[in-house]
């Protein structure tokens, strides 16, 4: 049995950050996510006899329609997927591949990258960095494979075609990252007007739409009726797939109708997913440790792991203490989750890519001795601001089985489906297919140009992946602990370990463990430049006293705030826990303050 609910309200200060926010419950099933009218899609489609994959995959085209400027069909998405009936973590990989003809030689050639330019980059505004979109074939898939079989495609996509049709009221945080794209969206492609607001008044006809104003659109609509109908064929063949094509090519791309048939085919990757036992940090007080399971490489999720195993071996190694509640965002407390993230990125940043494609090292990554062997690199008396990758061993068998949305959906029968869906820079190229409605994801420009990177750019190959869906069981019954995840394109992973650790160590409940400052480690989203700088970016209302502690240490230090807070990304947590008394399962849910939405309760 999971532990009881009093382990939801560890820490008696009830309104402990601003959000003023309390934890949602239901035993019947829970939607948490950015967008109220997307969370409705799903609630719908639970009340009409779907589960949590089938619910998870209406939010989607929910988010879809709601807000565009981070997520849609036309990019990638990701699922861990709790089994009740079986008490299995299930993974399922829906990213897409570079073009066939996209070997290195022909996208230098087109970019005018001189030879002794190796570490060069693809614009993320570029054609060539649309990769072959992964969503439309994974939302198919997480039904057939997960769903409970008594809602078709077309149940499920109803609700986001309603709104498409009939239009819908615009949120604030989605009005402000539309209008900051909308001169983006105007330049990209010649069918910008397809995702703006008609007003005669406005230059050209057409604007972003602001918040609380309705805005509508019939020809994304009509695109998720295609798939209804005619499941992933319709997509990835005839007019949609035509279209794709044309603008893509059109504006110097290399993507062809033969790319998307490939996707088509193969479909979906299911994979095994990783995952870490954590012991550490006084976690016995909750069953005897939890166990945190990632989707593995071409995914980042490793880079959470990592962090989460170099923070338990410092702690064996007595490098740093068993810190308590009251050491909960403390200087030393995240000196020691700032150098273990940058340990983990260092590997994380060299070593992960498609595993089809390339050997990936996973099993050695996460192991138990190259995880101490990289903590002895660990300074408690201050930061170190560089580190090169290491040499994990290649274990056998190996291992080869941002702006984005984060949503997290359960049901009543226990299942709960952890979930992530990206264009990944804001609107991803914001190139749109003609009478279709979305836009072209630009995830190509995570390739490296370099001959010599093991990312480095190849036919037919994913690409490093920001987007990582989260869950975690107990490791004392291998019970569902909390499905969870936080959306922000380098953020994610460290957005993962501070969640996580918040309950563990702050015995946060989960809207506090969502609503408490966070940090974050370089750029975090991929439009802020570059990737992975080591500024330590600390967001407003963390102590005066913590940000003097982490200079001292020798971190440098900026301090978000404002919008720019979208740096920390948005979050989602559901714990599982059961009534003290008679067991029932209750689920209990955090959502993020950072963004429109909210945890709602079935």
């Amino acid at each position: 049995m999971p532990p009881t609910s009093s382990s939801v309200y560890q820490n008696a200060d009830l309104f402990k950050f601003p959000s003023r926010r309390s934890v949602v419950h239901s035993t019947d099933g829970i939607v948490a996510c950015t967008q109220p009218l997307a969370a409705k899609c799903g609630l719908d489609v639970l009340r009409a006899g779907g589960n949590a994959a089938d619910a998870a995959v209406a939010v989607a085209a929910g988010l879809n329609m709601t807000e565009p400027c981070s997520t849609g069909i036309g990019g990638d998405m990701f699922i861990l997927f709790w089994d009740a009936s079986a008490k299995q973590v299930k993974a399922m990989n829906g990213s897409g591949r570079a073009a066939a003809k996209s070997t290195l030689d022909a996208v230098r050639k087109r970019l005018n990258i001189p030879d002794d330019k190796p570490d060069a980059e693809i614009p993320k505004t570029s054609a060539l960095a649309v990769t072959v979109p992964g969503a439309a074939a994974g939302w198919v898939d997480a039904v057939e494979r997960f769903g409970s079989g008594n809602v078709d495609m077309k149940r499920v996509l109803a609700p986001a075609i309603e709104l498409g049709e009939k239009g819908f009221p615009v949120h604030e945080e989605a009005a402000h990252y539309w209008g900051a794209s909308e001169a983006r969206l105007k330049q990209a492609s010649p069918n910008f007007a397809e995702m703006l607001k008609v007003d005669p008044r406005a230059q050209g006809g057409v604007r972003a739409p602001r918040a609380g104003e309705v805005m509508k659109n019939p020809t994304l609509a009509r695109t998720f009726r295609t798939l209804a109908e005619e499941g992933k064929k319709g997509f990835y063949q005839g007019r949609i797939a035509e279209e794709l094509v044309a603008v893509v090519q059109s504006l110097g791309g290399l993507l062809e109708l033969d790319d998307l048939k490939h996707h088509l085919d193969v479909g979906s990757e299911p994979v095994e997913p990783i995952s870490l036992e954590f012991r550490g940090q006084g976690t016995g007080h909750d069953g005897g440790g939890v166990e945190l399971w990632e989707h593995p490489p071409n995914g980042q999720g490793i880079v959470a792991l990592m962090a989460l195993g170099i923070i338990q071996e410092l702690e064996k190694q007595g490098k740093i203490p068993t810190f308590g509640p009251q050491d909960f965002n403390s200087a030393p407390y995240l000196h020691a989750i700032i150098e273990a993230l940058r340990l983990g990125f260092a590997d994380g940043s060299w070593f992960v890519t498609d595993p089809n494609v390339t050997k990936v090292p996973a099993r050695g990554l996460i192991s138990q001795e190259y995880l101490a062997e990289r903590a002895k690199l660990f300074d408690p008396a201050r930061a170190v601001l560089t580190h090169e990758h290491g040499n994990p061993p290649f274990a056998s068998p190996a291992l080869s089985s941002s702006d984005t949305v984060y949503f997290t959906v359960t049901d009543s029968q226990g299942n709960a489906a952890s979930f992530i869906n990206s264009n990944y820079a804001g609107f991803g190229t914001s190139i749109i297919p003609k009478g279709c409605g979305f836009t072209l994801q630009n995830r190509g420009s995570n390739f490296s140009l370099n001959p010599n990177h093991p990312n480095k750019l190849e036919p037919r190959k994913r690409p490093y992946h920001t987007i990582i869906p989260g869950m975690v069981t107990n490791l004392h019954d291998g019970s569902l602990h909390s499905s969870f995840g936080v959306m922000g394109g380098f953020m994610q992973p460290q957005g993962h370990v501070q969640v996580l650790l918040g309950q563990l160590v702050g015995r946060l409940n989960p809207q506090q463990a969502l609503d408490a400052p966070r940090i974050c480690i370089g750029g975090g989203l991929p439009e802020s430049g570059e990737a992975i700088d080591w500024t330590v970016n600390v967001e407003e209302g963390m102590p005066e006293e913590t940000i003097e502690g982490l200079r001292k240490l020798g971190h440098k230090v900026s301090v978000v705030t404002g919008t720019a807070r979208g740096l920390f990304g948005r979050g989602q947590i559901i714990r599982h826990v059961a009534d003290p008394v008679d067991g029932t399962r209750i689920w209990s849910a955090g959502s993020d303050m950072r963004a429109d939405g909210a945890a709602y309760p079935l």
